[in-house]
């Protein structure tokens, strides 16, 4: 049988945690060499190598085909994976690791509530200043297949290089489009997220290659297990 490549997060949260319930799974992740190498294997089980890698990458090289099966957040898989590609499918969702991607506006646009408002003000909006509402962000696929579907199409996207909240204080946009956990961030800075403005409810997947699906399958089977213990 084919050696299956694992991607898992190379640090951070997302990697303690994956390393944690792959430990309660029964097989512990163990790294090549030092601490730092990007290689590595499953105790007890052979036929899958892990690869070391960041959440993003383990999304591209997904749909690269450059790795088998992976562990990342649902919403950079989204993010990196259009819907239609029936190539890429999540075989578990982990629980841990849990935001939502969401539309938020300023508190002080007290008649924007919903998408359906927003589309409203971004006429009204274009009007006034002679250009589109921007939306900072770093989901653009996400953003724009939302928006689309809200048939909102008065904005252009910028892209969001540090602190995606800060973006309406600071002049360079006027919403977001950003993950959160608790709200708190966005309370801290004005803004509101609007009542239909729910783009996705994320956590920590595995997720595979459709042409790896049954080699996934009992690894899928044993965290599934993992989990509900």
């Amino acid at each position: 049988m084919k050696t299956l490549t694992l991607g898992i997060p190379s640090k951070g949260r997302l990697m303690e945690a994956t390393a944690e319930l792959f430990a309660r799974a029964g097989h512990a992740v163990e790294r090549n060499g030092t601490d730092r190498g990007y290689r590595g294997t499953l105790q007890g089980w052979p036929g899958i190598e892990v690869a070391f890698l960041s959440a993003s990458e383990i999304a591209s090289q997904l749909r690269a085909g450059k790795i088998d099966l992976g562990v990342t957040g649902e919403d950079v898989l989204r993010e990196n994976i259009a819907p239609q590609d029936s190539g890429i499918r999540i075989v578990q969702r982990l629980g841990f690791g849990p935001a939502n991607v969401v539309v938020a506006v300023p508190c002080c646009w007290l008649d924007v509530a919903a998408m359906a408002d927003l589309d409203e003000v971004a006429e009204q909006f274009y009007r006034n200043h002679g250009y589109r509402l921007r939306v900072a962000t770093k989901y653009r696929n996400l953003t724009r297949r939302f928006f689309a579907e809200k048939g909102v199409s008065g904005y252009r996207i910028v892209e969001s290089a540090g602190a995606t909240e800060g973006a309406p204080a600071a002049g360079s946009a006027e919403l977001i489009v950003d993950i959160t956990t608790t709200g708190a961030t966005l309370s801290a800075n004005q803004l509101k997220i609007l009542d239909d403005g729910l783009i996705l409810e994320s956590c920590a997947v595995l997720a595979c290659r459709t042409a790896a699906a049954q080699g996934a399958a009992p690894l899928a089977e044993k965290l599934r297990t993992a989990l509900s213990a």
